[in-house]
């Protein structure tokens, strides 16, 4: 599978990586390490996770995503030097714990690193801004992480354009690292939050940009089309917000596609992500094998312009939205 620049961060990354929020949440250990094998033997080589995955489960508090990855690298001797391992601080984990301040930043990397088992982290992610700590703060403490070799890259997640362009302008003005990576909300869906200034300034400064929620919390794969179809889901909160009319032309759309190339619409909705100017990869979670193999299928994918053109009209973005 064909590797490519990770904006100028100088990671080679193949076109999907995968996302480890399910590891330890609706995925148990034997399970998750059947989808990493299946991933790295698809010839993918990225998995995304963050510090605090899954503390949303009863009974977890943080850490359980990275800590299951850490026992299958251990597990699988050789497979560090096959993989880029994405991570991100910042949540809260318990008092007095998350945000960007050096203090936490330098205590949260070293968590991470034990509970991974590595040396380093290839990417290390601000998972949300913080307003409360000035960019400075944490990009200094970024620099450190980066002198010491316990990062190679950093990147933000979840900050918009003015957020970012901040950042970035600090980092030139006072020659601290700058974020080299962007890691956004973006799909078929939510395509207004990233679709005009932030893309436009992540083109301008090589900023690389990886996807989250790149199917829309399992929407755009067609799995849910009505309240029914979510009884019982642990993701129904995250679900119903899409299932209104531009949702429904958004799968119409889909459905004609997949169709017409014999394919599942959740091949097209990722294909049509790795289309896109300006995104580099797109995330996405598996908890089966046989849904790492849809991932290679989608990868290998190219959309036509005909096809390319009816999804984009089904998900225009709605005027008061841009």
């Amino acid at each position: 599978m064909q590797l490519k620049p990770l904006g100028a961060s100088g990671l080679q990354c193949a076109p999907l990586i995968l996302g480890g929020n399910v590891f330890g949440w609706t995925l148990d250990e034997a399970g998750s390490f059947a989808v990493l094998d299946a991933f790295v033997e698809a010839g993918f080589n990225a998995i995304d996770t963050a510090d605090v995955y899954s503390a949303w489960v009863p009974g977890n508090h943080g850490g359980e995503s990275e800590t299951l990855i850490g026992r299958w690298l251990r597990a699988r001797p050789g497979m560090r030097e096959k993989v880029l391992l994405f991570t991100k601080v910042g949540s809260a984990l318990g008092p007095q714990t998350g945000g960007l301040s050096r203090r936490w930043i330098e205590q949260a990397v070293d968590d991470s690193l034990r509970r991974l088992g590595v040396d380093a982290i290839d990417l290390y992610f601000s998972h949300w801004p913080d307003d409360q700590v000035p960019h400075e703060e944490t990009l200094s403490a970024y620099e450190w992480l980066l002198g010491k070799g316990k990062v190679r890259a950093i990147g933000a997640s979840n900050f918009n354009a003015a957020q970012l362009g901040d950042a970035l302008r600090i980092s030139q003005e006072q020659g601290l690292p700058a974020y080299q990576v962007l890691q956004p909300e973006y799909n078929l869906y939510d395509r207004a939050g990233f679709e005009g200034e932030l893309r436009q300034l992540c083109l301008e400064h090589q900023v690389g940009v990886v996807t989250y929620f790149s199917l829309a919390s399992g929407f755009l794969t067609g799995k849910y089309r009505n309240a029914q179809d979510l009884e019982g889901s642990a993701r129904r909160e995250m679900v119903e917000r899409y299932l209104d009319d531009r949702g429904v032309l958004i799968l119409a759309a889909l459905d004609e596609v997949a169709e017409e190339l014999d394919v599942q619409p959740s091949e097209v909705a990722l294909a049509w992500l790795m289309q896109r100017e300006g995104v580099s990869a797109p995330i996405a979670s598996a908890t089966r094998v046989s849904q790492v193999q849809s991932f290679a299928r989608a990868a290998a994918l190219k959309l036509a312009a005909e096809h390319l053109t009816e999804l984009d009209a089904a998900s225009a973005i709605p005027p008061h939205t841009e």
